[in-house]
């Protein structure tokens, strides 16, 4: 049982991409001042690229056919996008509305969590496992990837936790444009020629992927180290908000699993909807967030419930990822 559970994490790579990023955190807390805006090394415009070099390779990895194909189930597609950028956002509204318990500081963070897309490479990954429907998950999860670019600003215009006024959606629209959405498009526009001549490699790229996340998030937390963003909080508090978070995910994948049921969803179906509506992509929250929260302690505080959440969908899709397995194995 351990050792299937062992494998089952390691392929949604826990062990390595979450290594790194405590590693990372670890780091910025050791070493704040080469990571922070004094340390005059030129991490922004690093950062600027690597965050561009991503996404055309994200493109290039994205068939037009495979997309088009994937539109026929639409009551499929709809629910789980409805789940990602309405259903989640919303109770996550009415939450912070009767959780005097969080800390103000991080509502924002979690509020920010809400609004994001739903992760790529996990959710296929998982849904695959657990025998759901793989066309209609990666056709989600590459659509939901592509339109949080636009509804995760325009989302934060409402959660923003108490900060109304300081996201501007069209200039948040025109950078993410110009980083995420023009490189997503040459890549698209270039998979019929680039593809093939590099579909053999594409899948090692996920390691240039992680290190550009782990650069941002050394980066943000150490300018937050390096102001002593943290220090004001305890454990207890940290705590708090994890126990939070862990309860959202717990809280949607219940309110999915009532609505597929309802809908009378095949299996399939309904564990495609369960994975893909359920997850939060750590790399877009880490990209957006970038361009939304310009200041980078900020964008550390911002981070840390997104980052909680990130390990507890790994672990508790993967544990359950196996169960409707073997469940189907039966």
């Amino acid at each position: 049982m351990i050792n299937k559970l062992v494998q089952t994490l390691q392929r949604v790579g826990i062990n390595g991409f979450l290594l790194g990023l405590f590693a990372a955190i670890g780091l910025a807390a050791i070493f704040p001042e080469v990571g922070s805006a004094d340390s005059g090394l030129p991490w922004k415009p690093m950062i600027n690229l690597g965050i561009a070099f991503v996404f055309f390779f994200y493109g290039v990895k994205l068939d037009p056919e495979q997309l088009k194909s994937g539109l026929s189930n639409w009551r499929l597609h709809l629910l789980i996008q409805l789940s990602t950028f309405l259903i989640f956002p919303v109770i996550v509204l009415g939450l912070m509305q009767i959780t005097p318990w969080i800390d103000p500081d991080f509502r924002l963070g979690i509020s920010y969590l809400s609004a994001l897309p739903s992760t790529v490479s996990a959710s296929v990954v998982m849904v695959s496992i657990a025998g759901g429907n793989l066309p209609g998950a990666i056709f989600n999860a590459s659509i939901s990837s592509l339109l949080g670019v636009i509804l995760t600003p325009a989302w934060m215009g409402f959660l923003d936790g108490g900060t109304a006024g300081e996201i501007d959606f069209w200039s948040t629209l025109g950078e993410l444009t110009l980083k995420v959405i023009l490189p997503v498009t040459l890549g698209i526009l270039a998979h019929g020629w680039l593809f093939p001549k590099l579909k053999t490699i594409l899948p090692k790229l996920k390691y240039v992927d992680q290190t550009v996340i782990m650069m941002i998030v050394f980066t943000s937390f150490a300018e937050s180290f390096a102001q002593k963003i943290f220090s004001a909080y305890s454990f207890s508090t940290l705590l708090t908000v994890s126990v939070t978070v862990l309860g959202i995910f717990v809280l949607i994948w219940i309110i999915l699993e009532m609505i597929t049921r309802f809908l009378g969803f095949s299996i399939n179906d309904r564990i495609t909807t369960l994975f893909c509506g359920s997850k939060k992509s750590l790399v877009h929250a880490v990209v957006i967030g970038k361009v939304i929260f310009p200041d980078a302690a900020v964008l550390g505080l911002v981070l840390l419930p997104v980052m909680l959440y990130h390990i507890q969908q790994l672990i508790l899709g993967s544990i359950l990822a196996g169960y409707f397995g073997r469940r189907k194995m039966e």
